[in-house]
């Protein structure tokens, strides 16, 4: 068994085809079934349920299958690692919340772009959960998601903090006079945005009742649908700075374990931390600086 065998067997459980996984490999299908069966002969186990539709993984496949992924990253990790000479270059893939990227990125890629012109900088925005998986199946080299973070296989670094404030059409002067309104309908990320369940919170501590939540991917619409009375939202107060000071929503206060957020820097501690990577932190430490100060509506 070799690195070239768990290459073949993870592509081909990840495919649930022989003739998939060789299209992928650039290969013929006869070279990858001849391979898996040495691989099943070596090992003294099938790997795979064959049938009519492709194969699946049978219990021993299962139990392979982190080791084969271990050995393909730690040979990336080998090949990056002999080729980092200590140059940031190469390929950056970095995922972040929309919020962050809308408030903290820009000044960080500016800076960075500017830095480091060699990098292949890639940015992906999602939830904090779905970021976190991302990290976790080495799909991003790492992640800004909102803490708290516990996870052993992660490492998590504060790079700064976010205040929240409770977001409302501008005719409400207060949290009190939005309770006499009766149902709330909340405006938020979709499933996996931690600031949800704190909007939650926030609401539920003053006595009012959340309906179904109204779920978006974009800031701009959610501030939109905010100031056109539909409801309300959490958001850190930089994010809403603009619409604020224009005058088309009102922003509130709320306690302080409810407005403290930190973010956090997220990266799986088995995976080589390359030179890019320790430059773009570099520069985005310093860089993300606290948000503009509002004086609520």
């Amino acid at each position: 068994m070799d690195a070239a065998d768990l290459r073949i067997f993870e592509s081909v459980a990840r495919n649930g085809s022989m003739n998939r996984a060789a299209l992928e490999l650039h290969t013929v299908q006869s070279n990858v079934t001849a391979r898996v069966r040495l691989l099943e002969e070596e090992l003294g186990a099938a790997l795979f349920h064959r049938h009519h539709r492709g194969v699946e993984l049978t219990a021993a496949g299962r139990r392979l299958l982190p080791f084969s992924r271990q050995m393909a990253r730690l040979l990336d990790d080998a090949r990056s690692a002999v080729r980092d000479d200590g140059v940031p270059r190469g390929p950056l893939i970095i995922g972040t919340l929309e919020t962050t990227a809308a408030l903290r990125m820009p000044a960080v890629l500016a800076s960075f772009a500017l830095a480091y012109p060699q990098v292949d900088m890639v940015v992906r925005t999602g939830t904090t959960a779905s970021l976190i998986d991302d990290v976790l199946q080495y799909r991003l080299d790492g992640a800004f998601v909102a803490g708290p973070v516990h996870h052993e296989e992660l490492s998590a670094e504060a790079i700064f903090r976010e205040e929240m404030v409770l977001v409302t059409a501008r005719h409400i002067r207060s949290i009190a006079e939005l309770a006499h309104s009766g149902n709330v309908k909340t405006i938020v990320f979709r499933t996996g945005c931690s600031y949800r369940a704190r909007l939650d919170s926030v609401l539920t501590r003053h006595g009012l009742q959340v309906s179904t939540p109204l779920e978006f991917g974009s800031i701009d619409a959610m501030i939109g649908c905010v100031a056109a009375g539909v409801g309300v939202t959490l958001l850190p107060k930089g994010v809403v700075a603009t619409a604020w000071r224009e005058g088309r929503v009102a922003v509130h206060d709320v306690a302080p374990e409810d407005a403290r957020v930190d973010t956090l820097f997220v990266r799986r501690r088995d995976v080589y931390a390359s030179t890019a990577l320790n430059a773009f932190l570099e520069i985005a430490r310093p860089v993300v600086t606290p948000g503009p100060a509002l004086v609520p509506a």
